[in-house]
């Protein structure tokens, strides 16, 4: 392809003018210029073909002159500037080549002959230009919007990983103050749970990054209440109640975690807690609910951390495929996030 742009179509675009010019001259004058001597045919032809490759190298010269300005806005004035340095040149061109062809052949110029001479030329100059620059113009769009889309995820993905350098010292003082206060009791139960609490670890290390099988995420889920349970007080009530039907399912890693997280932090007054975790069509479900002490505010357990970050994670990784809702009903506290796996 690049062969015929560079080789053959400068002389076709000669040709091209070459062949209106004389089709409009002759088709009103009724002169038949097949019927001349052939060499004054041959000569005209071949300066024909010579003016199209000078032209398409001057245009080239040209376009890539303007290609350096596409970093700066593209204005009416920057536009109308382009245009008139094709103007200048086609005219300028056209009557050095083409009108004394007209004069020293056939019967000679004619004003009829001056007009056709500017004008065809012009013509093919502008739709070149206008389908040459347009085409750069839209390139120069696209790859703007890519730079831009690029710049956008980058920018995603730094406030993704701030985010959870944001989550794991949040996580990593409840953990290491669970194992505290278990040492004072049990070294062995202390040890089991250091064990647990470095699986958690490595999960956090090395799976954040991509989507994960819900089976990884119910795992850590059972590996974290069961650490939790360790330190939670002998009156705690606790129902777990993970779907078996969600094996192969594919999530985002450590969302459930935090609503888990919180409720075991404020679970309070008769130390009720139950986790559910179910599949629903193509929806997954978490619901959480505990028990409050009677004078919990609200507005402390729907603000922390955790949850802020929650949010923010979901409208990046689930942007308007995730329903995430807390209430207090009295003495209890429920808080629920629904993802939409396909849409």
């Amino acid at each position: 392809m690049k062969f015929f742009w560079k080789y053959l179509f400068p002389g076709c675009y000669g040709l091209l003018v070459y062949a209106t010019v004389r089709i409009l001259n002759d088709t009103i004058s009724g002169f038949k210029f097949w019927r001349r001597d052939w060499t004054v045919n041959a000569i005209e032809v071949t300066c024909s073909i010579i003016m199209g490759f000078v032209t398409m190298f001057v245009f080239r010269k040209m376009l890539n002159r303007f290609d350096r300005k596409l970093s700066r806005p593209v204005s009416y004035k920057t536009v109308m500037g382009e245009l008139g340095w094709v103007f200048l040149y086609v005219l300028v061109s056209s009557n050095a080549i083409f009108t004394p062809m007209a004069a020293l052949t056939d019967d000679g110029l004619s004003w009829g002959d001056f007009a056709t001479i500017n004008i065809i030329p012009l013509l093919f100059s502008l739709i070149y230009y206008m389908v040459v620059r347009s085409n750069k113009l839209l390139q120069a769009y696209v790859d703007n919007q890519l730079q831009l889309e690029k710049m956008t995820n980058d920018q995603l993905q730094t406030e993704l990983k701030f985010l959870k350098a944001q989550y794991h010292p949040h996580f990593l003082f409840n953990a290491l103050n669970t194992i505290y206060f278990q040492m004072d009791e049990s070294v062995a139960d202390a040890k089991k749970s250091i064990e647990k609490f470095s699986g958690l670890l490595r999960y956090q290390l090395y799976d954040q990054q991509q989507m994960v099988p819900i089976k990884q995420e119910i795992d850590y889920l059972r590996n974290f209440i069961e650490l939790q349970q360790a330190r939670s007080s002998e009156r705690l009530r606790l129902q777990v109640d993970f779907d078996e039907h969600l094996n192969g399912e594919q999530v985002y890693p450590l969302l459930f975690l935090p609503l888990i997280e919180n409720a075991f932090k404020y679970v309070g007054g008769d130390y009720h807690l139950s986790i559910r975790l179910q599949k629903e069509n193509e929806n997954i479900r978490l619901e959480v609910c505990n028990s409050l002490s009677e004078h919990l505010p609200l507005k402390k357990i729907a603000t922390g951390i955790g949850i802020e970050n929650l949010r923010r994670r979901l409208a990046l990784l689930y942007p308007g495929r995730h329903q995430l809702s807390c209430r207090r009903n009295n003495d209890s506290y429920t808080a629920s996030l629904n993802l939409l796996l396909n849409q």
